[in-house]
């Protein structure tokens, strides 16, 4: 493995998974972060994130602190002046939803992610000199510039973008380091030919300017070497890769072939789809193994086969820095100490049609009398999918929306059945769902498969788990559990 270094020094043996929407906080990525590992945000649906952490009062004051420090004061000033509640709306108040992004969004649209991509990595930063990431769903396309606009702003060291072929994206942090305008080919079924666009110009949303901001390094999240062989081939701009296997939660990459199912309903993965970590190796870039790699004597294998080490997610996502909702993540460590823990990978769950792992916690979407009492709607739309109208304009459409409307949006009902809404079940895993007449939003948490492997990490059930406690557990040589 080429262990190529630039100035900023060598690479992180531990990087921090960028999980779901808002679990991988900025608390979180910080805790790690002064470890010395790479502590990474996630990226996806910042700006919903941070308009619903205003309303709800923003307790300690950090959002209102670091949106202060953002460049553009006015624009800064706007975000507050517009979602910002003094104590927070009344337990059982809606709360107010920026409205969806579409191929032509607003100034102020693109501005509020450019502020929320910057407050969470201002403050991930805060108070220490670690490297902190950000992670992004290629899938997701269209807040994606102004939201990594603002988190290069805030000085953001790496971008990882899995869930996609992310071809475009060290084009688009170049760009954006310069501030310079761009422009993202979109994808968009029923097209053909015909090419649509999402044009991102810093300069119209926000008065910032400058000089050229420090490019960060790219990793690209990939399930095969054949992908990264290819993006590795079109030169400058990769700078490593994780290697994500079927175990890892999240989305998952399709089997390779047929999709096959097993007795239980959940892809079959085989042989086609174990990455040969040779030709990684032979690629001369650094790469990390993801999935099922939260233990030391995972971490040495990875390092035997060539890695520069392991990236780790579900046992970032229980311990106390995480944004999961104290409730879900006392229940689900609870199930992992106690051996009863399930992760289910359901093929029907997520609107992209990617497998999705999906824990089984009572009470949440995993439960099939709460997903059945959900009245399909679709408010968020972040994993819409885009396509083209038969009068030539975009169109979009979800699968998890109501049926009706799906159809009437040229949707085949058969790619309805069983679809979750992703959206609002991972905001409401940090306590940020909606809440109307009476209903709040169920969650829907998802792990990786590795969970029971993970019950000496969570043996006591009578004290806390920290970030640093899953870093001791998997770097430390020194005895065979947590730090007391």
């Amino acid at each position: 493995m080429s262990d190529r270094r630039d100035e900023r020094g060598g690479w992180p043996v531990l990087i921090q998974g960028g999980m779901g929407v808002a679990v991988s906080s900025w608390r979180l990525a910080r805790a790690v972060s002064r470890l010395g590992q790479l502590g990474v945000v996630s990226g996806t649906a910042l700006d919903t994130v941070l308009a619903r952490r205003l309303q709800l009062g923003d307790p300690g004051g950090e959002l209102r602190r670091a949106v202060s420090h953002f460049p553009d004061r006015d624009a800064g000033r706007r975000v507050l002046d517009r979602y910002f509640v003094p104590g927070g709306r009344p337990d059982q108040a809606a709360l107010d939803s920026p409205v969806m992004f579409t191929a032509t969004p607003t100034a102020s649209r693109q501005a509020l992610a450019v502020v929320a991509g910057f407050v969470e990595v201002f403050l991930a930063k805060e108070g220490h000199h670690g490297p902190v990431g950000i992670n992004f769903l290629h899938k997701i396309q269209l807040p994606t510039p102004a939201t990594l606009y603002g988190a290069l702003l805030a000085g953001v060291d790496y971008v990882l973008v899995g869930a996609g072929i992310p071809r475009d994206i060290p084009s688009m942090i170049d760009r954006l380091c310069a501030h310079a305008s761009m422009a993202v080919a979109l994808q968009v079924s029923e097209a053909g030919e015909e090419r649509f666009e999402l044009r991102f110009d810093p300069a119209d949303v926000v008065s910032v300017g400058g000089a050229a901001l420090p490019r960060p390094r790219f990793l690209a999240i990939v399930a095969s070497a054949t992908l990264a062989q290819s993006l590795a081939r079109r030169g400058a701009g990769v700078d490593g890769f994780v290697v994500e296997g079927p175990v890892a939660g999240g989305h998952n990459a399709p089997p390779r072939g047929p999709l096959n199912l097993s007795g239980d309903g959940e892809p079959v993965y085989g042989p086609r789809d174990v990455v040969d970590l040779s030709r990684m190796q032979a690629l001369g870039l650094p790469f990390w193994l993801a999935g099922g790699y939260a233990s030391r004597e995972r971490l040495r294998w990875a390092r035997e086969q060539g890695a520069a080490g392991v990236q780790v997610g579900s046992a970032f996502a229980l311990c106390e820095e995480s944004g999961l909702d104290p409730t879900l993540r006392d229940r689900l460590r609870e199930d992992v100490r106690t051996g009863r823990a399930r992760v289910f990978t359901d093929p029907l769950a997520s609107p992209t049609s990617f497998p999705f792992k999906v824990a089984a916690l009572a009470g949440t979407l995993s439960d099939r009398s709460a997903y059945e009492a959900r009245e399909r709607r679709c408010d968020l739309g972040y994993l819409r999918e885009l396509h083209r109208r038969p009068d030539g304009t975009i169109g979009y459409r979800c699968p998890a929306e109501p049926v009706e409307d799906y159809l009437r949006k040229g949707g085949r009902v058969e790619d309805t059945v069983g679809r979750k809404c992703i959206c609002n079940g991972l905001m409401a895993n940090t306590g940020l769902g909606q809440r109307r007449n009476g209903y709040r939003e169920a969650p829907i948490v998802t792990a990786g498969s590795d969970l029971a492997g993970m019950a000496s990490l969570f043996a006591d059930p009578g004290r806390r788990y920290t970030a640093a406690d899953v870093v001791s557990y998997i770097l430390d040589p020194r005895g065979s559990g947590p730090s007391h």
